[in-house]
């Protein structure tokens, strides 16, 4: 009798770069979004059940909310430089639980405004702080972990969005308390996980100190380096400025595709949730076979002119679904809502691999903190274009997905290899150059 084969680990079979603790870092990625897909789907109607707030309260809320938030990102980086990453990130993980439960001890629209805004700094944190860990515990194998990671994370979003449907058909103020606590204790778990892995190789935390002392394992003649700082980088920042445009792929497929097929298309109403689940299907599917495709910096680049095909396809799709019934409107969202979906992947292992590779080691975190900016400001900026490109008509979106494609070709000239890192340090900080021997 044959002995039966060993059962390979699903992780295992997937080739999860940086071992145990990748595969650790992965199952934390997992369980946090099942927590946030229960609670995000849960949290306005609890406002509007529970706690009683008007829609305009509501909007008040979560827009002072995302303003603090914006200072999580580039915090969390010059921390994440200074202390052990997986540290900082606990701590993140405990702060977004705790102040998601102060919101059961009360229904006082200042307090709910206040646990909100220091719920969303943590929350922006921890994003920025698992991209952290994962360039650190991945090495050279960065683009494959972030890609195998977001598939996880959709996968896990999805989990959580399906248990909170079940759970809100009870609609009972129990339910609604359950949800949210269901997510406090996601993040205990998180918490836990992520104290049982090894804290990665920090290159911030290697680089000689000014107070470095011969013998410390310097030459003699050698200069102890001043940190780069990437707010003196105008080559980063100039990076960063054109990824918050280059983010609305989230706001034109969250905002965007439900508001135009309501308002401008003969498509059924019903088409709307399932942009998103193919949007959901599509990134799990191609994520990962994508990955090979942005491994280098070099791949990275070239990856910024299909990104911008992409874009332009989409748009001129959604113009076209405002021109014909709904065989023709239903056809066109769905050819848009596939070329937004393989922009959004393409772009986020260009993102990735860029923002990294133009960061020095020595500064990762600042840098990483700073690119974390990006997302935040489009999450404030993106509905309000997106928002004005439904109203302005079909028009809009061809010269929407046209500014994109020209945002990817100024991207594609400011990162390519010829073009030094325009960092301008002050006077004091310069360190000269050890005399040639």
């Amino acid at each position: 009798m044959e002995p039966r084969p060993r059962r390979v680990p699903f992780t295992d079979r997937l080739r999860v770069p940086g071992g145990r603790d990748g595969r650790r870092m992965l199952v934390v990625a997992i369980v946090d979004k099942v927590g946030t897909g229960l609670w995000s789907g849960a949290a306005t109607l609890y406002f509007i059940y529970v706690a009683h707030l008007s829609v305009a309260q509501i909007g008040v809320l979560m827009g002072l909310s995302g303003i603090l938030g914006v200072a999580g990102p580039p915090l969390a980086g010059r921390l994440a430089d200074r202390f052990p990453v997986t540290r900082v990130l606990v701590v993140a993980q405990l702060a977004r639980g705790a102040a998601l439960l102060a919101l059961l001890t009360t229904n006082d629209y200042a307090l709910l405004v206040l646990f909100s805004a220091l719920g969303a700094l943590p929350d922006r944190a921890s994003s920025v702080l698992t991209k952290l860990f994962a360039a650190r515990v991945a090495g050279p194998d960065r683009i494959r972990y972030q890609a195998i990671q977001r598939t996880a994370v959709n996968i896990g979003w999805a989990v959580g969005a399906a248990g909170a449907a079940a759970a809100l058909t009870v609609g009972t103020t129990a339910s609604y308390r359950a949800l949210l606590l269901a997510n406090v204790v996601s993040y205990a778990v998180i918490g836990a996980l992520t104290l049982r892995c090894a804290e990665p190789p920090s290159p911030s935390r290697v680089v000689a100190s000014p107070a470095t002392a011969p013998g410390d394992g310097l030459p003699p003649t050698a200069s102890p380096r001043v940190p780069a700082t990437p707010w003196r980088d105008r080559r980063y920042l100039a990076f960063t400025g054109s990824e918050i445009w280059l983010f609305l792929d989230d706001s034109i497929l969250q905002v965007g595709f439900p508001l135009w097929i309501v308002h401008a298309t003969d498509a059924p109403v019903g088409l709307a949730p399932l942009v998103l689940v193919l949007n959901s299907v599509l990134v799990i599917a191609l994520q990962v076979p994508l990955s090979r495709f942005g491994e280098t910096r070099a791949d990275a680049r070239r990856l910024l002119v299909p990104i911008g095909a992409a874009f332009l396809t989409g748009g001129v799709a959604l113009a076209a679904s405002a021109g014909g019934g709904p065989w023709l409107a239903t056809a066109a969202v769905l050819l848009a809502a596939v070329a937004f979906t393989l922009a959004e992947i393409l772009h986020s292992l260009s993102s990735w691999e860029l923002s990294v590779a133009l960061a020095p080691g020595e500064a990762q975190g600042a840098y990483l903190g700073v690119h974390g900016l990006a997302q935040s400001a489009q999450r404030s900026l993106g509905p309000v274009v997106v928002g004005a490109a439904v109203s302005a008509g079909p028009f809009a979106w061809p010269v929407l997905g046209a500014s994109l494609v020209l945002v990817c070709l100024a991207q594609h000239r400011l990162v390519r290899p010829d073009a030094a890192p325009a960092v301008t340090a002050p006077e004091s900080a310069k360190v000269p150059e050890a005399p040639a021997i």
